[in-house]
C-alpha cells in the first residue's frame, strides 16, 4: 500500500509540474464534457475526460501489477 501511495504521489507531482504543457492538449474540452454557463452560474462536469483518465490510470496500474 505504501508503494502505491508513493507512486501516485510522484505521478501527481509530475503532472503538476507538466500542467502548462498538458493543458494545451485540450483534454478537458472533449465532446461529452458538460459545460453550462449562465449569467450568475458556471457549471463544468468533465465526464468524458474523467473516463479517459480513469482508463489510462487503470491500464498503468494493470501494468504495475504484472
Amino acid at each position: 500500500m505504501q508503494r502505491t501511495l508513493i507512486i501516485i504521489g510522484i505521478i501527481l507531482v509530475i503532472a503538476g509540474l507538466l500542467w502548462p504543457w498538458l493543458s494545451k492538449l485540450g483534454l478537458f474540452r472533449l465532446p461529452g464534457d458538460i459545460h453550462v454557463e449562465k449569467e450568475n452560474m458556471r457549471f463544468y462536469f468533465p465526464i468524458t475526460s474523467a473516463i479517459i483518465i480513469s482508463i489510462v490510470i487503470s491500464v498503468i496500474l494493470w501494468f504495475f501489477k504484472k
